[in-house]
């Protein structure tokens, strides 16, 4: 049997990981190759990477003629087609498919107006407000625009994006595939001790409460709101911040500025496989964002077996119900963050927490699990 071909149009991958690119990651080496054969158009971020590289089941092409890894991404819009044109006149593609339009919408919907013959298939991730994603695009708009029309089929990661891809114009069938968890590596039991070794490398105490967020720093994932609502709670309260991003400066000052910085433990980047250890150390998991895609993020804490707390946000109502499988705060307001966190570490409510986590961990094997994700992702390729 011949494998389909599919081209993958993609600003990032390896090493460089995002939500996005996690779940392509996770879904094509779920993949038989014998089934389908995956090729990505990707930037070259002058880290010293191969050209070309074959990464789990993809062939990935970087592309890129500059020393600086930001006018590479620039000028990705336009080099991306034309690499294509030239790569599809090789391979003979069956399928092309764009990760995120506000990235990759304006390269596919090019190769699409040379190809109209293969399928453009068009998967929305976006974690930002699209009235961000115009003003980011600016003059760009247009062909923003035009690469939701021309797609052949479009998949969200949320009825939220599923509803944005409507709103730009496209008519066609859509379906809601959400990212996953790594379900079995969330629900891992780590032995006692290591637990206790990370606490103590951290410094956290017997009688301190943890919380957590695991997010890029930058404005959209509040994390100033989670310093902010410090004030207002217990001195025992610490906070541990995983990820990195332009904002993590302005989020320190802040943390000194509210007097604050001794609860706060910013760790730096930790590498997908390795969160779980921070997820069972601590006792909430909190997002309090301002846009969101969806928030793989609170799946993940969710499978590991620890509430959560975030805002009644895009993507975020699709899994978060407040009080069902988690708890809501009100968007820019750390008083309201403060008061989910007391009434979640109130003994009194202990029953109905255990309920709720075990709500949460029930909906994410029901729905996230990236084995299911895969299946319903394969078929979308048969079809197309």
């Amino acid at each position: 049997m011949t494998p389909k071909k599919v081209l993958i149009f993609s600003l990032a991958y390896h090493p460089h990981y995002g939500g996005a690119e996690l779940a392509v990651r996770e879904i094509t080496n779920r993949i038989d190759p014998q089934e389908f054969e995956f090729h990505m158009v990707t930037v070259n971020f002058c880290d010293g990477l191969p050209k070309i590289e074959k990464i789990g089941n993809i062939l990935v092409h970087r592309i890129g003629i500059f020393p600086i890894s930001k006018l590479n991404k620039i000028f990705f819009q336009f080099f991306a087609p034309l690499k294509a044109h030239f790569l599809h006149k090789k391979y003979h593609y069956n399928v092309i498919w764009a990760m995120m339009p506000h990235s990759t919408g304006i390269p596919s919907v090019l190769f699409n107006l040379i190809h109209g013959d293969v399928p453009y298939f068009l998967t929305l991730q976006e974690g930002d407000t699209l009235q961000d994603i115009k003003k980011s695009l600016g003059i760009f708009v247009p062909l923003y625009t035009l690469s939701f029309r021309r797609a052949n089929f479009v998949q969200t990661i949320s009825h939220y994006l599923k509803d944005m891809a409507r709103e730009m114009g496209y008519k066609g069938e859509i379906k809601v595939v959400p990212n996953g968890a790594d379900i079995e590596n969330c629900k891992l039991q780590i032995v006692n001790f290591k637990l206790d070794e990370l606490r103590r490398k951290l410094g956290i105490q017997n009688q301190n409460k943890i919380l957590i967020t695991t997010s890029r720093l930058v404005a959209k994932n509040a994390v100033d709101d989670i310093i902010k609502s410090l004030k207002y709670l217990p001195d025992t309260i610490r906070l541990l911040v995983l990820g990195i991003g332009p904002d993590e400066k302005i989020l320190k000052k802040l943390a000194q500025d509210e007097k604050v910085s001794e609860k706060v433990h910013f760790v730096g980047f930790i590498e997908s496989k390795k969160i779980p250890i921070y997820l069972q150390i601590s006792d909430i998991f909190v997002r309090p964002s301002l846009s969101e895609g969806m928030g793989s993020s609170f799946v993940e804490a969710m499978a590991a077996g620890i509430p959560i707390i975030g805002t009644a946000v895009g993507g975020i109502t699709d899994f978060l119900k407040h009080r069902e499988t988690g708890f809501i705060c009100e968007v820019k307001n750390p008083q309201s963050i403060a008061e989910q966190v007391n009434y979640i570490l109130d003994p009194k409510q202990s029953d109905m927490i255990n309920r709720i986590i075990q709500n949460a961990c029930a909906l994410v094997e029901e729905n996230y699990d990236w084995d299911k994700i895969t299946e319903n992702m394969k078929n979308i390729f048969a079809k197309l």
